[in-house]
């Protein structure tokens, strides 16, 4: 799912991606929650990136997360290490500079990162096998706030992305609670990234995030005032997805393609930081229940058509995600 290209992007107005606001879903109103699924459905078979705004997590919240994370990343790369993730822990805790490569062919990737989830079951519990995947101890640096903070905003933004999927329902002409029993016990992972700035005589293909699509299911992303993220348009090229104050990015993971029969987009997307500064974003990787089979939904078969996609699950999709952009397989 990789596509070469230059460097440079075609800058367009911020108009070019809608801005959705999701309010509506939390109202009782059946005639407001529509409109948002309309707004939804209009985005996710355009470009299948919008923002999102209406999501209420507050702004002291997000500062706080972005101030964690730029505390996190300014510790001496001896004390990062000391949570550095590897084949057996999860997947959970720091990656190094170019401890990631995105996009086959091109060289590691220009960031660092971080990565948290659930630890369990809202029961305590991990389940063997497939039904256990994306679940595990989470590695914690000594500051306490940075867990306390964390885990607050990842709790929070369950809540938005299972929202949001009620809305992505109601946009597919299915009950809103369609996807509900996907996002029952779901296993979304929060990575925390620090991208330098771009070199300014860079290898070939070089990038603070190669070109890739996501895994899951939705993914939300806070990006701080630098931007870099930058999305493909089969039209225009490579597009900036500038920040917008106060709303998220939402991009449409591989399973929604597949659910949909690629109906909504799996969108390319890379990061090249451009801005002479270091830039931070926090991208939400929502995924859910690690057994729940995904194929093609009813509203999105074509009569006397074998189904686009075979069926999968977010265990077995996620596993083949890995295989392809890291050299040991964490799960």
């Amino acid at each position: 799912m990789t596509r070469s290209a230059e460097l440079g992007a075609r800058t367009v107005e911020t108009s070019a991606l809608p801005v959705v606001d999701i309010s509506g879903l939390r109202t009782d109103d059946p005639a407001a929650r529509a409109a948002v699924g309309r707004a939804l459905r209009a985005a996710c078979v355009d470009k299948g990136f919008f923002y999102v705004s209406g999501h209420g997590i507050e702004p002291a919240l997000l500062e706080a997360a972005f101030a964690e994370a730029r505390t996190f990343f300014a510790l001496p790369a001896a004390e990062k290490q000391r949570v550095a993730m590897t084949k057996d822990n999860y997947g959970r805790g720091y990656e190094d500079v170019g401890g990631q490569t995105l996009e086959a062919g091109a060289p590691p990737d220009l960031k660092e990162g971080y990565y948290l989830g659930r630890e369990s079951r809202s029961d305590g519990t991990v389940p063997e096998g497939d039904a256990g995947v994306g679940f595990g101890p989470n590695l914690w640096p000594a500051r306490p706030e940075f867990r306390e903070v964390l885990t607050e905003y990842h709790r929070r933004m369950t809540g938005v992305a299972t929202l949001l999927m009620d809305g992505l329902a109601l946009s597919l002409d299915l009950p809103e609670d369609w996807f509900r029993d996907f996002c029952a016990e779901p296993t979304p992972t929060l990575r925390i990234l620090h991208y330098p700035p771009q070199p300014p005589n860079p290898r070939p293909g070089e990038k603070g995030a190669g070109a890739h699509t996501d895994w899951g299911g939705i993914t939300l992303l806070a990006q701080d005032e630098n931007g870099g993220l930058q999305v493909l348009d089969e039209d225009e090229g490579w597009i900036h997805a500038a920040p917008i104050p106060g709303t998220f990015v939402v991009n449409l993971g591989d399973l929604m393609a597949r659910w949909t029969a690629d109906l909504y987009r799996s969108t390319l997307h890379r990061v090249v930081n451009t801005s002479g500064t270091e830039r931070y974003s926090m991208p939400f990787f929502f995924s859910g229940r690690p057994d729940a089979e995904v194929t093609t939904i009813p509203t999105c078969r074509r009569p006397g058509q074998p189904d686009h996609y075979p069926p999968t699950t977010p265990a077995q999709h996620t596993r083949e995600r890995q295989r392809e952009t890291y050299e040991l397989n964490m799960l």
